[in-house]
């Protein structure tokens, strides 16, 4: 198993990473050490034919002088032996000021499945999306330039866009020292992000690294520091610019290829993965070898690689090697050594072999003059075109570095079609690109109107995009033929949920849903067992952890109730059988017994696709894949305020730090779209959007926009005009907005005039007008049958008489209610303060008063209003709307109150707690008094002071902090200075805090503190006459100190904490006035729905409201009319016009959100840039094709001198008499790219002609 860093640390906790890595390596890496000496033939018996010394070797190898005389030569596996490596860890260049690099010696035996695993678990490293194995060019060998510029230019770049690996010895000679130099060099232009992409891997003989002593350590280097000698020319030491370090010992020293088969065989690994996350890719990680130069040697390297199937991208004219595989390609007959080809018999078929090999042979000869086992060259060159379609020759020098990432890709396209004769080439070519991320190379090359692709063809890369979060690949899957609603099933939307990386936040909350469901069901597994080894492979695809195999669409139901509260009902429960009304345990079992047989929902198409990613999306904060499901989901303001919800609440459970700040951050892109996209609705139309607001959602479990945005805590959505005129509407009723408040209270005490113009009503002939002008000025062209508008006039929706339904439509006005209860709640606190101050009788029989009784029942119908607001507003759920009565602050003031006025009421009936009961009773005015600043947070500017005053009553418990510890430092102390003994435990208590609370604010009683002040005064200093009652004496033994202590404790209270506490409020004053405006418009809506749920009475008549309420919904079963106020339920084609004419406002929003990102700097430059880009490669080629005209320039001199040459010389002979003239030239017009000498060629092969 591979051990990850995190599961490391967890299974050592407290020795970190690196004590980790010195306790397993060694046991599982191993290196190789020379057993048997063999003497070298060429150093007098001084070397080893491993390369080593005498004396590097222990006594058993040179002891076998027997052995050793038999053996002629020396070879790895028969005399060398394995031991636990001592050269592992971090490697810290001296004096480069780079960040460390891994580095392991290990045996050239070692499977390649460890070492792989272990870069990418324990190392870190990213899974590579694209290996590129750069050989050849080793040694001192002069690497061209136009090669480095490929590598610099090509490489690097095609290895940061596709996010690559780099394979090369990691040495600095040749061609490693020039990826690493390119490496460097991206890295210092690149930002920090692709950066990160760009992974270099060395892989070198061990026994071949200069200074390789310094990184020997048996317990681990964290870090070794290697010291490299800074020089322009090229040596064996590791190079800096190097991620991993791979050295492969095979217990030679100083001889190159040790590594090659350990590198051969880490590459085919590498080759049988799949990328990805948990390799949830669509393909098999594509590895490709690049060969720059190379010797004779290569031959048989790249033979071997092809016979695995391994794909070559060879660099013509970059060296030998390459130089004989670009002619083999090019020069020699494909028909006559092809392998689909008929096969040919007998002596012709025998002569066809002799005359190609020949040719071969000269082309081997060629390169390899020197070379003398040159018929197993022969052999490995016919071998090796046996396999050229897996070989892609690129003339660097012609063609340029520019698309290198293309070359690259149609090289391993190319090298597939080879493999797998079945498979398309576009489809494969898709595949690479989507492992890669180049949306633009599968824009051009894929998705340009020449191919019609299958909904078949982009099911696997749709999958794989979304997985490895490509929003850009799934916008042009979408865009290109692929249907979502035939894509998106619910097993594959398990299946999503089932790849969640295990490090997310989502992925912890869904495992213990999973975890509370096996348990009941008697199969919980283990999550946070141990693992067994150091090492942990990675999963397969679309699976996820072991625990994470049974999840199921419930598990993340639960999840998005636990986010989302009682706004919305589960979702999920219609596909998997469940009623919204049934208990969690009730569900779990329902559910379990569904997963044990078959579940036939799995089949099923999600009903709302782009709302279902959308969701999956957000709950992994993927913010551009997040943005994209949005713009395609319907019903945008409340996708958008719903995700802003559930980022709010993961937010509140994450803990690291980076993660928190993302999600909120995307949190509040998603409210300020759902902000701006109101805005274009309401602009459009005022009476859609009012709609908008409050109809119910089939998709997010009958939610709305307001209630979705109260969840969110939107305020800056509230704070939105077309919000708060939606809000005045509801408040007002049917009454006009601009009506006195002395109106309202004059009709409050005189019903009748209801019935006079004193009051202004809504008439139902305005509200027509207004919808008319609408029609006429073009905004209602896609009407919603003409009932569109959210009418909230009672007298509409019930008819009744014209003296009924006024006066419904004064009472039932939010307004009215709320006036009502402030006029009737003044009443109230001057019958509480009458009854408290003047009629309080003494306990019964003597009381209570009739006015107590009346203040009893008072209190009797605001407890009956409080239950009706817990038990019957609100969830379905008993235990919900408790929990969410609890949670508002003011309800917490309410029950005080009740509390200690039932503590008062009871106490004051027997004469043994009377006072107790009178005095608890005043603390209750108190409480209830305090109640009105909630009253008052409908004005607008009282509203915001009284936010502010919530947020300074935290900064005074700071101050009281602060100020206690002063005091309790100067209270004791001041008391034992000024008193040897005083044991009154009240007096005590007033020396120690109280009289320093009151220095505070200026009273200081000198004479009872100065000994100069003091004066007479009935003393004592007789213990036992203290102990009796009596004043004790002052003392004034280091009075001095006294004072000093008192100077020093005004001046840190006075000035230095009042002080803190002036600029903590006015802090807090600035900050919240800042956004008062926000905050009271939000404070205001939960106040008018507090109000529009309340019966029209106040206390104490409301108890008759109470009673009509109870026979109206239990006994008669007849709805609440002015639900409807908040909560709309469309159907049918309303709903789907509402649906359309958001989203055309949506796309309106969406496009001028475009053009003024089209219009920005950045965009500008942005294109600017990328005109220049195209300018300077169109002058590069300007520039080769001048360069081009050059050279033909100079071979048609040459021609003209020759012919020139050849004609002078025709003519002075006598072999061919001419029966006419020479031909003239046509014209005087020449070529301009002739020279002068050029101009009188044409009449010298005109002569030419004549002579012939």
């Amino acid at each position: 198993m591979v051990m990850t860093q995190k599961g490391a640390a967890q299974l050592f906790p407290g020795c970190g990473i690196c004590c980790v890595a010195s306790s397993w390596i060694p046991k599982i890496i191993k290196k190789r050490v020379c057993t048997t000496f063999v003497e070298d033939s060429f150093s007098n018996g001084a070397l080893c034919q491993c390369g080593g010394v005498r004396e590097g070797h222990d006594s058993v190898a040179t002891g076998d002088y027997f052995g050793a005389a038999i053996v002629t030569q020396w070879d790895s596996r028969q005399h060398s032996s394995e031991c636990p490596t001592d050269a592992y860890g971090e490697l810290e260049f001296a004096g480069a000021g780079r960040r460390h690099s891994h580095f392991l010696r290990l045996s050239c035996d070692t499977s390649p499945q460890i070492i792989y695993t272990l870069m990418t678990a324990h190392w870190g490293l990213p899974s590579p999306n694209l290996v590129v194995s750069v050989v050849g060019g080793e040694g001192h060998e002069k690497i061209k330039t136009w090669v480095r510029d490929v590598l610099r230019n090509g490489l690097v770049r095609a290895a940061q866009s596709t996010g690559a690996w780099i394979l090369t010895g990691g040495l600095r000679e040749g061609v490693s020292r020039c990826v690493g130099e390119a490496v460097r060099d991206h890295a210092a232009a690149a930002p920090a992000l692709s950066r990160k992409k760009v992974i270099a891997v060395g892989l070198a003989s061990w026994g071949l690294v200069h200074n390789r002593q310094q990184l020997v350590n048996t317990q681990g280097s964290f870090p070794a520091r290697y010291y490299v000698q800074n020089t322009s020319r090229d040596s064996c030491c590791l190079d800096s610019n190097y991620q991993a370090f791979l050295l492969v010992d095979d217990g030679s020293v100083g001889r190159r290829g040790g590594e090659a088969a350990f590198r051969a065989g880490l590459e085919d690994y590498i080759s049988h993965q799949r990328t990805g996350i948990w390799g949830s890719g669509s393909i098999e990680i594509p590895v490709l070898c690049m060969l720059i130069s190379g010797n004779s040697n290569m031959l048989e390297r790249l033979d071997a690689s092809l016979k695995k199937a391994t794909p070559w991208l060879v660099l013509a004219g970059s060296g030998p090697a390459a130089d004989l595989i670009s002619e083999l390609l090019d020069n020699l007959s494909p028909v006559s050594l092809s392998p689909t080809s008929p096969p040919v018999e007998g002596e012709a078929a025998q002569g066809l072999s002799t005359e190609h090999r020949d040719r071969v042979r000269d082309k081997v000869r060629k390169h390899f003059p020197a070379e003398a086992e040159l018929e197993k060259l022969v052999d490995n060159a016919l071998s090796i075109y046996q396999n050229r379609e897996l070989i892609t020759i690129f003339h660097g020098e012609q063609e340029g570095s520019d698309d290198f990432d293309t070359v690259i890709l149609k090289a391993l396209v190319r090298a597939s079609k080879r493999v797998s004769s079945e498979a398309s080439e576009c489809t494969e070519e898709l595949k690479l690109a989507v492992a890669w991320n180049r949306v633009d190379i599968a824009k051009a090359e894929l998705f340009n109107g020449d191919i019609q692709w299958k909904y078949e063809d982009l099911e696997d890369s749709m999958t794989d995009a979304l997985i490895n979060d490509k929003p850009q690949f799934v916008r042009l899957f979408c865009e290109n033929g692929l249907n979502i609603l035939d894509y998106l099933t619910y097993r594959r939307l398990e299946s999503l949920y089932r790849s969640l990386s295990d490090s997310s936040l989502a992925y912890m909350l869904l495992q213990r849903r999973l975890s509370e469901r096996q348990g009941l069901a008697g199969s919980l597994p283990s999550l946070d067992r141990p693992l067994s080894g150091p090492l942990k492979s990675p999963q397969s695809a679309l699976t996820g952890p072991a625990s994470a195999m049974e999840l199921s669409l419930y598990e993340v139901s639960r999840l998005l109730w636990d986010l989302l509260g009682d706004v919305c009902q589960p979702f999920y429960y219609a596909p998997l059988g469940l009623d919204h009304s049934t208990s969690t345990r009730r569900s779990l079992k329902l559910i379990n017994k569904m997963l044990l047989g078959v579940c036939t929902y799995r089949d099923q198409r999600c009903l709302s696709p782009w709302a279902a990613l959308f969701i999956w999306a957000v709950l992994q904060n993927r913010r551009e894949m997040a943005v994209y499901f949005w713009e395609m989901a319907g019903e945008s303001v409340l996708s958008a305020l719903g995700g802003c919800k559930m980022l709010r609440e993961l937010s509140k459970l994450e803990s690291e730090t980076e993660n928190k700040l993302a999600m909120k951050e995307l949190a509040q892109t998603f409210e300020n779209l759902a902000l701006d996209v109101f805005g274009e609705c309401y602009q459009n139309s005022e009476s859609r959007a009012f709609t908008l607001l409050i109809r119910k959602s089939p998709v997010w479990g009958g939610a709305t926009c307001l209630q979705m945005a109260t969840a969110a805590d939107a305020r800056l959505f509230f704070s939105h005009d077309g919000v708060q005129s939606l809000l005045s509407q509801i408040w007002w009723g049917d009454m006009e907005r601009s009506t006195e408040v002395w109106k309202l209270v004059l009709t409050f005490f005189l019903p009748p005039l209801l019935y006079t113009d004193l009051i202004s009503f809504r008439s139902v002939e305005q509200e027509e007008e207004v919808k008319s002008e609408e029609i006429y000025h073009g905004r209602d062209t896609d009407s919603l049958d003409g009932n569109d508008a959210t009418v909230f006039s009672l007298a509409d929706i019930i008819q009744k008489p014209f003296i009924v339904s006024r006066w419904r439509q004064f009472w039932f006005a939010p307004v009215t209610s709320f006036l009502g209860n402030v006029l009737m709640y003044f009443l109230f606190l001057c019958l509480f303060a009458y009854v408290l101050l003047m009629d309080f009788k003494p306990p019964p029989p003597d009381g209570p008063s009739t006015l107590e009784f009346v203040l009893y029942f008072w209190v009797f119908t605001l407890v009956c209003e409080e239950i009706r607001q817990t038990f019957f507003v609100g969830s379905t759920f008993l235990l919900q709307r408790m929990r969410n009565y609890i949670q508002d602050v003011w309800n917490k003031c309410d029950l005080t109150a009740i509390t200690l006025f039932t503590l008062a009421l009871c106490c004051r009936m027997f004469p043994w707690s009377y006072e107790f009961g009178r005095a608890v009773m005043a603390i209750d005015f108190m409480v209830f008094t305090l109640r009105l600043i909630h009253i008052f947070a409908i004005h607008k500017q009282l509203g915001p002071k009284i936010i502010i005053v919530g947020k300074m009553m935290k900064d005074v418990f700071f101050f009281l902090f602060f100020l206690a510890v002063w005091l309790m430092a100067y209270g004791v102390a001041n008391q034992a200075l000024l008193y040897s003994y005083d044991p009154r435990p009240n007096w005590i208590f007033r020396r120690v805090f109280y009289r320093p609370y009151l220095h505070i604010f200026g009273q200081i009683p000198i004479n009872e503190m100065d000994a100069d002040k003091l004066g007479e005064v009935n003393c004592t200093d007789d213990a036992a006459r203290i102990e009796a009652g009596e004043e004790p004496c002052m003392s004034t033994y280091a009075n001095w100190l006294v004072v000093i202590l008192l100077v020093i404790y005004l001046l840190c209270t006075n000035i230095v904490l009042v002080n803190l506490l002036i600029a903590m409020f006015s802090y807090t004053f600035s900050k919240v006035q800042e956004h008062s405006d926000i905050y009271w418009k939000f404070q205001r809506y939960n106040l008018i729905v507090e109000y529009h749920s309340r019966p029209c009475l106040a206390p104490p008549f409301i108890i008759i409201s109470h009673l009509h309420l109870l026979i109206k919904r239990y006994v008669r079963r007849i709805s609440s009319v002015k639900s409807r106020h908040f909560v709309q339920e469309l159907r049918g084609r309303k709903a789907s016009r509402l649906n359309t004419w958001e989203a055309i406002q949506k796309e309106n929003h969406l496009s001028a959100q475009n053009k003024r990102q089209r219009e920005t700097d950045t965009a500008r430059l942005k294109r600017t840039s990328l005109k220049v880009d195209s300018v300077l490669k169109q002058m590069a080629e300007i520039r080769d094709h001048d360069r081009r005209l050059r050279l033909l320039e100079t071979e048609l001199e040459y021609c003209c001198s020759a012919l020139s040459w050849m004609a002078d010389a025709l003519s002075q002979s006598n072999l061919i008499k001419a029966d006419r003239p020479p031909p003239l030239l046509r014209g005087r017009v020449t070529l301009h790219l002739t020279t002068a000498p050029m101009r009188e060629k044409p009449l010298q092969l005109c002569e030419l002609h004549q002579t012939t």
